[in-house]
């Protein structure tokens, strides 16, 4: 399908002015997930910790601002880890100071877990930024285009979360 959009870059085959096709979208998009799979990898560089530590504090700091706890079977259910990855993880987040455990107020057994950390926090709020300046650029996408971004994205994402059997069994043979 071609749009009239019109592609800002020239090279050997783009003239000036030329159509956005399947393939430009497909670029474009491979682009955004390098830009911000670049800008994850820096706030785990600067935190010093993994890409499932990293998703666990901002759990943590979201369940924080909604007003909410968060023990280690939620965390585990959310990140789709084992308990013992989980266990694990809290481990190093707590020894590595991102972390706190206190005593559930509703459950004498249970633990609840809170981010903690001056610089962790600026990191993250770094990537909050990054969201809304996200959120500002996605708002001035006419209303009718938001649909069909969503419809598209959601099909991607269909399209990478499941492989088709055939494929499968056709790198099997």
């Amino acid at each position: 399908m071609t749009t009239e959009v019109t592609n800002t870059t020239t090279g050997f085959w783009y003239g000036t002015g030329s159509r956005v096709d399947a393939v430009d979208v497909l670029n474009a998009l491979r682009r955004y997930r390098s830009a911000e799979s670049a800008a994850q990898r820096r706030a785990r560089e600067a935190l010093g910790i993994g890409e499932n530590a990293l998703l666990a504090l901002r759990i943590l700091l979201d369940a924080e601002s909604e007003g909410r706890s968060v023990n280690a079977k939620e965390l585990a259910d959310r990140l789709e880890i084992t308990p013992a990855s989980t266990s694990a993880l809290v481990d190093r987040l707590v020894r590595s100071g991102h972390v706190e455990r206190h005593a559930d107020p509703h459950d004498r057994r249970g633990v609840i877990l809170t981010a903690s950390g001056g610089s962790m926090r600026q990191v993250l709020q770094v990537i909050d930024q990054l969201d809304t300046r996200a959120i500002e650029v996605a708002e001035h996408l006419p209303q009718q285009d938001m649909g069909v971004v969503v419809a598209f994205l959601e099909e991607m994402a269909r399209v990478v979360d499941h492989e088709d059997d055939e494929t499968v069994t056709e790198r099997s043979a």
